[in-house]
């Protein structure tokens, strides 16, 4: 599976499936630094980007595949809304 890594000049962001998140057991455990909009999240690059690499790796045996998509302008991802996890 291949990941998309979004980026604009001051930051950039991973788009995960949350279906995975949970998955890996690590749905809880994302900030608020994240974005999600519907069914996906949108992780932040300095410590749930790790988190989720991590997790990946030790779930699946091998590190998921990213993909780069850098944009010059300020991304919309910061308008999304910030990652709530959905566990109570």
């Amino acid at each position: 599976m291949k990941f998309t890594v979004y980026s604009d000049p001051g930051h950039a962001w991973v788009k995960v499936p949350r279906a995975l998140l949970k998955t890996l057991g690590i749905e809880s455990d994302i900030s608020s630094y994240s974005y999600m909009r519907a069914d996906f999240a949108y992780l932040e690059e300095d410590c749930d980007l790790h988190r989720f690499h991590e997790a990946y790796k030790n779930h699946y045996g091998h590190a998921p595949e990213f993909l780069e998509s850098p944009t010059n302008r300020k991304s919309r991802i910061r308008n999304y809304a910030s990652y709530q996890s959905t566990q109570g």
